[in-house]
């Protein structure tokens, strides 16, 4: 578990870079690499949540 939440983090740290300098810079290619963590983090939230409710049990 404590990797997956690790990997989450550093979804999360690339998904605010990335989201940054699309906004701030207008960079597209920041954009689409946010948008592919952004994904990312929804897929490993989704493990988390299973990882969770297991270790509850």
């Amino acid at each position: 578990m404590k990797e997956l939440v690790a990997q989450i983090n550093a979804e999360i740290e690339a998904f605010q870079k990335n989201a940054a300098a699309q906004v701030e810079k207008g960079n597209k290619a920041a954009g689409t690499r946010a948008r592919k963590a952004a994904l990312n983090i929804s897929k490993l939230m989704k493990d988390f949540r299973k990882a969770s409710v297991d270790a509850a049990k």
